[in-house]
């Protein structure tokens, strides 16, 4: 049981409540631009749709087990019957996180053999760096947490290399603008992925007392859930933006 004060608690409450909504105006802004966009880019702002609606169904039973977890101020966490679950994060992560990468490369409509390598290795290895993650987050002991967080940073060096070297082969056939708001995009994803480990570990980074354990319990919260919508939203606004930049280089009118 995590203890929280009564500031603590709403802050938790209002911050849920905002990754759900950004989610959903996410989700139905994505859906409602199709038309905007020529049809070979349409698969990309799918999707992203996919990605927030993912992320709100997620958001929103994050949301009820918080309210259910909650009881005289204090929290239970665990992995008991229950306690606050965490888990429904990483479910959320091994979904879209693989979803996320698939939309860069679908938005720059690369040839089929291009598109399908980058695939091959983004997709799995964004899987293995969630799934890696995962018993570190429950771990109770600071060495598991830690030996835990090496091994899922390893696919994300390495889902960094694809996308800065390899992707970076393809950007130079790409439409005036596009190179840059990509370059962009990368940088969005490392600012936004950098705050997943910092939340990650901040029960080893804070000396164990009860306040610091709801302190950190309150931070890695927040932590997770403003990078879930800069990581989601923005990332999806921003594929919007790169298929209407193609878009209007390939000769659509800016009326649609």
């Amino acid at each position: 049981m995590v203890n929280l004060t009564s500031g603590q608690w709403g802050t938790l409450y209002n911050v849920f409540s905002f990754g759900l909504i950004s989610m959903l105006a996410c989700t139905v802004y994505t859906l409602v631009s199709q038309s905007r966009v020529l049809p070979k880019y349409r698969n990309a702002l799918v999707l992203s749709s996919m990605v927030t609606f993912i992320a709100a169904y997620h958001y929103y039973r994050i949301f009820n087990s918080f309210a259910e977890s909650s009881q005289d101020g204090g929290v239970m966490i665990g992995t008991s019957q229950g306690a606050f679950n965490e888990a429904y994060r990483y479910v959320d992560w091994i979904l879209t996180v693989p979803l996320l990468l698939v939309e860069v490369i679908a938005v720059l409509a690369l040839a089929k053999a291009a598109a399908s390598s980058l695939i091959s290795r983004l997709v799995p290895a964004s899987a293995a760096m969630i799934a890696l993650g995962y018993p570190g987050e429950i771990a109770t002991d600071n060495g598991t947490k830690i030996l835990w967080c090496v091994l899922s940073t390893l696919p994300f060096l390495y889902i960094l290399y694809v996308l800065f070297v390899e992707l970076g082969k393809s950007l130079e056939r790409q439409p005036e603008g596009v190179a840059a708001t990509v370059g962009r995009l990368r940088l969005l994803l490392i600012a936004t992925w950098g705050v997943y480990p910092i939340s990650y570990l901040l029960p080893i980074i804070q000396e164990t007392t009860a306040e610091n354990a709801a302190s950190s319990f309150v931070g890695r919260q927040i932590g997770y859930t403003i990078a879930d919508v800069l990581a989601k939203c923005v990332f999806g606004l921003t594929i919007y933006k790169i298929a209407k930049l193609k878009s209007a280089a390939e000769g659509m009118k800016e009326d649609h």
